[in-house]
C-alpha cells in the first residue's frame, strides 16, 4: 500500500470543514461555516480543501463498477458462470451480451456520477458569482468530466450548471448540444487551470487533463454529434474536429510535462505506481487502506487463489480473500498480443503460467500450482451449454479456462483489507496522446502517424512499422497499450467495431443483442424512477 500525504492532508482538512458529504442532505448544510470568510486562511487553499470529496467522488464507480460495463460490453473481455455462481443475475452478462438492463448491478452508477456533478456546483454556487475563474476553475473541470462519463455512456445527458432546487424538473439535453456545452466550458476554463504536473495536482484537473478530455471529444466528435446514436456510420461519417484534437494534442506534446515515462509498461500499473509515471496526465488514485475502492483484481485473478502458497503473484504471504475469477481475455482478444519482443504481451496470463517475480513483475521458472498440476489457461472458451449464462462449469478445467488479465498486480498486503489494491487508475496517459495525434493524421491523410506510432512501439520492445500505419493498425495497437483501461468500448464504437461477432458464441444467443442502438447503455432505473419525464434509451 501507498500514503499519499498530499491527499491524506487535503482530505483531513475537508473533513475539519464539512459537517457530512450525504447528498441527501440540503447542499446549505454541508459546510458548517464558510471558511472563506475567515481572513486567516488562503481562498484557494480553501476551494482546494472542499474540492477534495469532487476529486474522490469516481473512485468507488470506477474502481469496479464503470470497468465491468467498460470492459465487458467490448471485445477484451467475456465473463464466465461456474455452474451457476457468478451468474448474479446476468448482470455480467447482459453487457458482454449486448443486452444491459435498467437493473443490471454494473450499471447503477449514473445516478453516482450525478452526484458528483452535484458536488461540484455546491462549491461553485458556495463560492458565488464574484469567485475568479481560477478559483472555479478545478470545479468545472471535474463537473465537465463528469458530464463527458454520462454522455459517452449514456448518450443524452443534463447539462446541470446549478444545483437543481427541490421538485425541479431535469430535462436530458441530445448528445449533441452536451458535447458542444463541454468544448465550451473546457476552452473557457483552460486558460485558467495550473499548469503544474507535481505531486500535489496529482488525481487533480490541471491543464493537461483538460485538453486531454477536450482531444478525447474531438476525435469522437463525429460519434457524439451523429444525428442518432446508431447512425453514426465508421465509414462515411465526417469529423470536422480533426484539426483541433491535433492541436490540443500538439500542446500537451510541446510542453514537456510528460513523457512515455522511465519505468517500463508493467510497473505503470502496479500497486506502487503514482505520481512519478510521467506517462499519467490524469489518474484517480488509490490506496486499500486510505482511498479505497479499486477492486480490479478481483475478477481476473484465478478463482481459487485463496490461500495458495506459492502463488501467481509471486507472494509471501497468503491471500485470504476470495477471488472471483470471473472476467476473461475473450479468445479473439488474446491473439492481439502476439508482437515479439513486446512486453505488454505480458499483460495477460495464457498457457502454462509460471509465478511472477513482485519486484520486476515479470515470470519466474516456478511454475503456478493447483491441486498438483500447473495451471494453464487456455485461449478458447467451451461452454457446457449454449444458452446467456456463458457457463463453463465448475471443475479444475473449468476456471482455467480463459486468459487473464494481470495488468493491475496485485499484493496480500492490500488485497486482504476488503479486496481493495493501491494500483491508480490513469484515465488520461501520454501514450493516448501519441495514438489519438496519429489517429487524426492517418483520417486526414496526413504524414507523421508513423513517427508517433513507432515511439510506443519503442518503448514497448516491439517490432517498429516501415511506413504510415493505416487504421486498422492504428485500432489494433489502441487495443494493446490501452488493455483493461476501460477505453476498448469508446474505441470499438469510433472505428466501426462495436457490433463486431468478437466472440463466436454471442450471436447464437436468443438474447444477444447486437443493436447498434446499444452502443450507448440503458439508464439506470433508479434515474428513471426519480425523473418520471425521462424516457428509456431506444432499444431498451
Amino acid at each position: 500500500m501507498k500514503l499519499n500525504k498530499v491527499f491524506l492532508a487535503a482530505g483531513m482538512f475537508a473533513v475539519a470543514l464539512t459537517s457530512c458529504t450525504d447528498l441527501d442532505v440540503a447542499p446549505s448544510s454541508q459546510y458548517t461555516e464558510d471558511p472563506s470568510k475567515n481572513s486567516g486562511v488562503d481562498p484557494m487553499i480553501v476551494v482546494e480543501a472542499k474540492m477534495a470529496d469532487v476529486y474522490f467522488h469516481m473512485s468507488g464507480t470506477l474502481g469496479r463498477r464503470y470497468m465491468e460495463a467498460q470492459g465487458l460490453s467490448s471485445d477484451e473481455f467475456t465473463c464466465l458462470a461456474f455452474d451457476g455462481g457468478y451468474y448474479d443475475d446476468g448482470t455480467y452478462a447482459h453487457q458482454a451480451l449486448h443486452s444491459s438492463v435498467a437493473t443490471d448491478a454494473s450499471l447503477d452508477w449514473y445516478s453516482e456520477v450525478t452526484s458528483g456533478i452535484t458536488k461540484a456546483n455546491t462549491i461553485l454556487e458556495e463560492l458565488g458569482s464574484g469567485a475568479s475563474v481560477q478559483m472555479t476553475a478545478p470545479a468545472r473541470a471535474m463537473r465537465a468530466y463528469f458530464t463527458w462519463v454520462l454522455m459517452d455512456s449514456f448518450g443524452d445527458t443534463p447539462i446541470l450548471e446549478k444545483v437543481p432546487a427541490e421538485g425541479e424538473v431535469v430535462a436530458r439535453s441530445p448528445r449533441k448540444e452536451v458535447a458542444e456545452w463541454i468544448e465550451k466550458e473546457l476552452t473557457e476554463i483552460i486558460p485558467s487551470l495550473t499548469e503544474d504536473v507535481t505531486a500535489n495536482t496529482y488525481g487533480k484537473p490541471t491543464k493537461w487533463m483538460a485538453k486531454a478530455l477536450l482531444a478525447k471529444l474531438y476525435i469522437n466528435w463525429a460519434v457524439y454529434t451523429a444525428a442518432s446514436v446508431d447512425q453514426y456510420d465508421a465509414a462515411t461519417a465526417a469529423n470536422p474536429k480533426l484539426d483541433d484534437c491535433i492541436a490540443a494534442c500538439n500542446d500537451i506534446i510541446s510542453s514537456g510535462k510528460f513523457n512515455l515515462g522511465s519505468v517500463d509498461y508493467l510497473h505503470k500499473f502496479s500497486y506502487d505506481n503514482g505520481s512519478q509515471i510521467e506517462d499519467f496526465i490524469y489518474a484517480v488514485p488509490y490506496d486499500a487502506l486510505t482511498l479505497q475502492g479499486m477492486q480490479y483484481g478481483r475478477p481476473r485473478s484465478f478463482k481459487q487463489l485463496k490461500n495458495l502458497m506459492p502463488n501467481v503473484y509471486g507472494s509471501t504471504d497468503k491471500f485470504t480473500q476470495s477471488t472471483g475469477g470471473n472476467i476473461v481475455v475473450t479468445p479473439e482478444f488474446a491473439k492481439l498480443f502476439c508482437l515479439e519482443g513486446d512486453i505488454r504481451n505480458l499483460s495477460i496470463l495464457r498457457g502454462d503460467i509460471y509465478n511472477r517475480d513482485p519486484k520486476t513483475l515479470k515470470p519466474t521458472t516456478e511454475p503456478f500450482m493447483y491441486n498438483g498440476k500447473q495451471v494453464h489457461f487456455t485461449e478458447d472458451i467451451k461452454l457446457i451449454k449454449e444458452d446467456n449464462t456463458i457457463d463453463v462449469g465448475n471443475d479444475d478445467n473449468a476456471i482455467q479456462q480463459g486468459c487473464h488479465s494481470i495488468k493491475w498486480f496485485m499484493t496480500p498486503a492490500d488485497y486482504n483489507n476488503g479486496r481493495n489494491q493501491s494500483n491508480d487508475v490513469p484515465i488520461f496517459r501520454y501514450a493516448d496522446i501519441l495514438l489519438m495525434k496519429a489517429e487524426a493524421l492517418a483520417r486526414l491523410g496526413q504524414s507523421g502517424a508513423m513517427e508517433l506510432f513507432n515511439q510506443i512501439r519503442t518503448y514497448a520492445g516491439a517490432p517498429l512499422i516501415a511506413a504510415e500505419p493505416t487504421l486498422q493498425e492504428i485500432y489494433d495497437e489502441r487495443g494493446r497499450e490501452f488493455f483493461d483501461e476501460n477505453w476498448r468500448r469508446n474505441d470499438m464504437i469510433r472505428f466501426g467495431h462495436f457490433e463486431d461477432e468478437f466472440f463466436p458464441h454471442y450471436k447464437k444467443y436468443d438474447f444477444a443483442n447486437f443493436d447498434k442502438r446499444h452502443r450507448i447503455f440503458p439508464v439506470e432505473q433508479e434515474m428513471l424512477d426519480l425523473n418520471p419525464g425521462w424516457e428509456q434509451n431506444p432499444g431498451y
